[in-house]
C-alpha cells in the first residue's frame, strides 16, 4: 500500500522561453518524495502522443516507482500557458485536463493509498469522497476559482470528509466574505470558523491555512490554533524565484510529516514548510542529488533534515 498519493493533475507549464513540469499533484508528490521512499508514493502521469522525452527522463530521476503513466493516443497532454503581469501570474489551459478519481487508481499499485490528496472544487470533492471506500487521511485543498461565498455551503459538506482542510489565507477569506488584511489574528479567527462548521469524523480534523511569509496556521479543536513558520522569510529574497507550487508541496511535505511523527499534525507541518522551501527556489520543480561522501539525497544541494532542525530551532528560540 502506498503511503501517499495525489490524484491533482500532472500538467506541462509553457512560458515563455521553455516548458516545465507543472500540477498541483506534481509538486505535492515531489513535497512527499523530498522525505519519502518514492516506493512508498504515487502519481498518474496522463502522456499525450506529444509527451516530451525529456520530461519523462526528468520525472524518472524522482523515482521511476513513483510514476503510473498512462498513454493517450488520441489526445494531447494536459498543458497550461503561463504569463505573468505585474506580480499577477496568469495560467490558462492550451490542452484540456483529463480529471482523476479515486476509481482510477483501482487495480494499480496506487490503489487504497495511506494518505490521499486532492486538488478541485467542492462538488467535486464529494465526488471524489464518494468513491473512497477505505479509511484513509484525506487532505483536500480547493482550487481558488471556487474559493468564493456561493461554494461555502458545498465545501463544508466536504468538509465533514476530511481530515485537513488547507486553503491559502487569501482562499480562506474569500470562502468566509472577509474584507479584511491578512494578519495572523484574522487567519486564525477564520481557521475557527471553519473548524465550528465541522471538519473531520467527529469534527477532529484540521484546518492549516497557508499565509506565504507569515508561515501556516495550523488548527484543531482540541489544540486551537499554533503557527509554523516559513523557512524562508522576507529577508531571503534571494532565494524565493517563484511561488508556483509552494502549497501544494507544503501538503506532500505535510502527509510525509504525519508518516514520520506518527500523525502530529503540527510537528508534520515543520516537513510541510521545508518541503515549500524547495519548491520556491527555482522555475519548476526542485532537482536530487546524492551526496558523493555520504551518500545521502539532497534537494538543491542542501539537507531537507538540515532545514528541519533549522527551523524548529529558530522557532523554538523565538518562542522562549
Amino acid at each position: 500500500m502506498s503511503l501517499f498519493v495525489s490524484i491533482g493533475l500532472f500538467i506541462i507549464d509553457d512560458l515563455s522561453l521553455a516548458s516545465h513540469i507543472g500540477g498541483g499533484g506534481t509538486y505535492a508528490t515531489i513535497g512527499a518524495r523530498i522525505w519519502l521512499n518514492p516506493s512508498t508514493l504515487g502519481m498518474i502521469v496522463d502522456k499525450g502522443i506529444d509527451f516530451p522525452t525529456h520530461i519523462h527522463q526528468n520525472l524518472l530521476s524522482y523515482g521511476r516507482d513513483i510514476w503510473l503513466f498512462r498513454e493517450h493516443t488520441d489526445r494531447l497532454t494536459t498543458r497550461a500557458l503561463i504569463s505573468y503581469q505585474g506580480g499577477t501570474r496568469n495560467f490558462e489551459y492550451i490542452a484540456p485536463p483529463l480529471q482523476l478519481f479515486p476509481r482510477d487508481l483501482r487495480g494499480t499499485p496506487l490503489a487504497r493509498p495511506a494518505t490521499l490528496h486532492f486538488i478541485c472544487s467542492p462538488s467535486r470533492a464529494l465526488e471524489i469522497i464518494s468513491e473512497v471506500d477505505w479509511n484513509p487521511v484525506i487532505i483536500y485543498e480547493p482550487i481558488p476559482a471556487r474559493c468564493v461565498p456561493k461554494e461555502l455551503p458545498t465545501l463544508i459538506a466536504a468538509m465533514a470528509s476530511v481530515h485537513v482542510l488547507s486553503p491559502n489565507a487569501q482562499e480562506a477569506f474569500d470562502l468566509l466574505s472577509l474584507d479584511s488584511p491578512v494578519t495572523r489574528d484574522a487567519v486564525q479567527s477564520a481557521a475557527l470558523r471553519f473548524l465550528d462548521f465541522g471538519v473531520g469524523p467527529s469534527g477532529n480534523g484540521c484546518v492549516i491555512i497557508r499565509c506565504a511569509a507569515l508561515g501556516a496556521c495550523v488548527a484543531t479543536r482540541e489544540k486551537g490554533c499554533r503557527w509554523v513558520d516559513a523557512f524562508w522569510t522576507p529577508h531571503d529574497a534571494s532565494h524565493i524565484v517563484d511561488v508556483t507550487g509552494a502549497g501544494n508541496s507544503f501538503l506532500g511535505g505535510l502527509a510525509a510529516g504525519l508518516v514520520l511523527e506518527n500523525g502530529d499534525m503540527y510537528q508534520a507541518a515543520f516537513y510541510a514548510s521545508v518541503s515549500a522551501s524547495f519548491t520556491i527556489e527555482q522555475l519548476g520543480l526542485p532537482s536530487l542529488s546524492v551526496n558523493s561522501e555520504s551518500g545521502a539525497e539532497e534537494w538543491n544541494k542542501d539537507s531537507p533534515r538540515r532545514r528541519l532542525e533549522a527551523l524548529r530551532q529558530r522557532q523554538c528560540a523565538r518562542q522562549v
